[in-house]
């Protein structure tokens, strides 16, 4: 009797929403769906291209409902353009999610922030004292530092002829040139967890992505059918003790005087508790923010770059916008409350914007005035507009220092003499999609020749 009630609850509630009004309204084309689950059923292992593929028949501005939300999806440069850049404040939004509740502090932090005055506070924040050119710099001798470990350690495989598992290493070389920044030091595993450091973060990242019927049912979300809120929640608490060591150790060392360098967390601090800003930064805030030379020359390593991000961009889909209010796009009404999802893998390889999008071609860039610097749309693994990425440059400086060091210090092959075309390229969708199968391959130092 209480399913039967609660169905018709669900119905019930299915006819009385919003988006319903807005049927004599131009929506953009898009699959009808379902009644309560709406297109949810067509997304699959790998919703970015299952949603590439729905563009293909009903467009680059296409509309399809996911459970009870009205959905936009965005999947070539023009659309991209439209809502990013023309209609940019109308979209500049994050929507209500699930995760992001318990992982960031009820969405307090960089990313899933709502648009206004607190999200400009931090992104200000954020910008000056840590993402910002001359900041990146000053952290240059520890970026080579770190890499002088992580070039000795496959220096040493060399030798030995063993395989590195280079997506675990430049994983963990990532992880630790970022904590240094932000934290001051980088921590052992087994001061975070008994999982560690890296596991739990990719347990939260992992949660993060997983469908949860609540974002798309909200009615249904305190029910917590697939449990994903009580994990969430525990992975919460291993982060929140873990950013109260943090701060508690960064008070206390307050008065040193042999600490020549503030890291991140010791600005946010003298930031507690001030009247400055528009927004007092408390302990709950620090917690949500701290979550989140030669290479310009190097031509061909900055265009391979581009063409990696391309084909295989770290989020294919962007994370989703809202709409703060009606909007018409390119004559379509995108309603208020509308979820906007960029595919950045759909419009990397929109064959209007390139020639041979599915070869690897980097060449493409020579001469091209493209550059990932969010002002060609057809080129946004970073995002675009308010929201786009603002930690692009330390991004692109990190990946392009360790690639340079890999292929200018080692020769390399795949282990058991497999071909380039056997590598299984599959994989594992999430808030970033990284291949499923780790990438080992076996170096050879080549300075000695």
């Amino acid at each position: 009797m209480v399913w039967i009630w609660f169905i018709l609850s669900l119905v019930l509630v299915f006819l009385l929403q919003p988006w319903k009004n807005n049927k004599n309204k131009k929506l953009p084309p898009g699959p009808r769906g379902f009644p309560i689950f709406g297109s949810l059923h067509l997304l699959g292992e790998f919703p970015h291209r299952d949603l590439h593929q729905l563009a293909k028949h009903y467009g680059p501005i296409m509309h399809l409902r996911l459970g009870l939300v009205p959905t936009t999806v965005v999947s070539s440069p023009q659309a991209a353009e439209l809502f990013l850049k023309t209609h940019d404040l109308v979209f500049a939004t994050r929507p209500s999610h699930e995760a992001a509740k318990h992982i960031s502090y009820d969405q307090k932090n960089l990313t899933f922030a709502k648009y206004g005055s607190y999200w400009r506070t931090i992104r200000k924040m954020c910008t000056l004292e840590l993402l910002s050119i001359l900041k990146i710099d000053s952290f240059r001798d520890m970026r080579k530092e770190e890499l002088g470990l992580f070039i000795e350690f496959v220096r040493e495989a060399a030798r030995d002829q063993a395989a590195v598992d280079l997506s675990a290493k430049i994983s963990s070389l990532s992880a630790d040139m970022s904590c240094i920044m932000v934290f001051g030091k980088k921590y052992l595993d087994s001061e975070f967890d008994e999982r560690g450091f890296k596991a739990v973060i990719q347990e939260g990242m992992h949660l993060a992505a997983v469908p949860n019927l609540g974002d798309y049912i909200p009615q249904i979300a305190r029910f917590d059918f697939q449990g994903l809120t009580k994990k969430m929640k525990a992975v919460s608490k291993v982060f929140d003790d873990f950013f109260e060591k943090i701060i508690d150790e960064h008070i206390q060392s307050a008065g040193d005087e042999h600490k020549t360098s503030k890291d991140f967390v010791d600005v946010m601090l003298s930031f507690m508790g001030s009247e400055e800003s528009e927004y007092r930064i408390e302990r709950p805030n620090i917690k949500a923010i701290i979550l989140e030379s030669d290479l310009e020359s190097l031509e061909y390593l900055n265009m391979v770059v581009k063409e990696t991000l391309r084909l295989h961009p770290v989020a294919p889909l962007l994370l989703p916008h809202a709409s703060m209010e009606d909007c018409t796009v390119e004559g379509f009404h995108i309603p208020k409350e509308s979820h906007v999802i960029f595919n950045a893998w759909a419009i990397g390889r929109d064959p209007l914007a390139w020639t041979d999008p599915e070869k690897f071609f980097p060449e493409r860039f020579e001469g091209s005035s493209v550059d990932l610097r969010r002002r060609y749309f057809q080129l946004i693994p970073f995002g675009s507009g308010r929201r786009g990425c603002p930690g692009i440059q330390l991004g692109l400086t990190v990946v392009r220092l360790v690639l340079a060091q890999l292929v200018h210090c080692f020769d390399w092959e795949l282990p058991n003499g497999m071909l380039p075309t056997e590598l299984d390229m599959t994989e594992e969708f999430g808030i970033t999609t990284p291949r499923a199968k780790h990438l080992l391959a076996i170096p050879t130092y080549r300075l000695r020749k």
